[in-house]
Formats: structure tokens, sequence, C-alpha cells
């Protein structure tokens, strides 16, 4: 197996891991509702995307 020659510099090792950091998901207001949730998600509140009932949950 080989074994590297020479330390690799810091900046080599950070130009190949700059795709890896973490990205904040888009949150944005429910229409029907006003609850938080994902872009292009259904609402976990209410169940409605794009203003239709995709899954029945009670009314309070």
């Amino acid at each position: 197996m080989a074994n590297p020659k020479y330390k690799t510099p810091r900046s080599k090792t950070r130009k190949r891991r700059s795709h890896l950091a973490l990205v904040m998901p888009n949150i944005v207001v429910c229409k029907s509702c006003g609850a938080p949730k994902r872009q292009h998600h259904i609402c976990q509140a209410c169940g409605r995307y794009n203003d239709k009932q995709i899954i029945a949950k009670d009314e309070e």
C-alpha cells in the first residue's frame, strides 16, 4: 500500500472538502395554515401541498 511522501497542505485539503459544507433548508410559510414548512414538501401541520389535501389530518 502506498504511503504519502509529503504532508498534504491545508489548502489542498480544504479545496477537496469545499462541497461538504452544511446548508440550511429553505423554510416558507404554509398558505393554508400559516405553519413553517420546507419548500416543495407537504405541510406537516395541515397535510396540504399546493392547495390540495394530500394527507388527511384532524381539524381541531
